[in-house]
């Protein structure tokens, strides 16, 4: 008991102003950097997408359907259901997030937990259209340092297993080698959107840095490293 009692007496005033200043201090630093600037900020590379594949299907929030006035296929037609700066205070994101969200509809996969979360903190960033966003870089073609995180944000949540489009998986290496090699290299015309293919991604196209990147690692001979 007398070792307590000496513990707490040597707490002094100036000790618990120490302490709450530190406190303060860590909740400031918390709250200033919790925003952090990040590739998943970038509209165009990480937010879009996401819109894209999930959400603009003929029928649904394409420029064409605008199913509840809703156009997810620009960045104008998004902001529409974004308040910047409060991910909870926006309508899209309330119906995006959660276990059992209300968008996308039953019948369709929901977003991914981390897709999710991007949202979130690029609403909370303020919503940004073009900032934080990394040049073109020409030398990164190959399949895992380049092709492949294309691939998988643009393409696989129609060509997967178990919703594979077309009969196509891209889902992996052997997937997308298969789909160049078949059909007159339909993989590489569909995402040109050339005339008799089917345009892909459906509701956009892919930036000139991405398909230029596709484009020089099938002249190469699509390697898989």
């Amino acid at each position: 008991m007398k070792k307590s009692k000496y513990i707490i007496n040597t707490i002094t005033p100036h000790r618990i102003v120490s302490v709450l200043l530190i406190s303060g201090l860590s909740i400031i630093l918390t709250t200033c950097t919790k925003h952090v600037a990040s590739p998943d900020n970038c509209f165009n590379q990480s937010i879009l997408p996401v819109f894209i594949v999930n959400c603009a299907q003929s029928g649904c929030h394409d420029a064409t359907s605008k199913r509840a006035g809703y156009n997810l296929t620009t960045y104008d037609g998004i902001m529409k259901g974004i308040k910047k700066n409060h991910a909870l205070q926006s309508e899209i994101y309330r119906e995006i997030r959660g276990n059992n969200p209300s968008m996308p509809p039953k019948g369709y996969s929901k977003l991914s937990s981390r897709d999710v979360l991007k949202i979130k903190n690029w609403i909370n960033f303020g919503a940004p259209q073009d900032n934080f966003c990394s040049d073109c870089d020409t030398t990164l073609y190959g399949y895992t340092n380049r092709v492949e995180k294309i691939v998988q944000t643009w393409c696989v949540v129609c060509h997967k297993p178990g919703n594979t489009s077309g009969n196509i998986d891209l889902s992996n290496y052997s997937g997308v080698a298969s789909a160049i090699k078949s059909n007159n290299n339909a993989f590489l015309n569909s995402i040109l959107h050339a005339p008799g293919y089917s345009a892909m991604p459906k509701g956009a196209k892919l930036g000139d840095c991405e398909i230029n990147a596709i484009k020089k690692w099938i002249s190469g001979g699509y390697p898989e490293n």
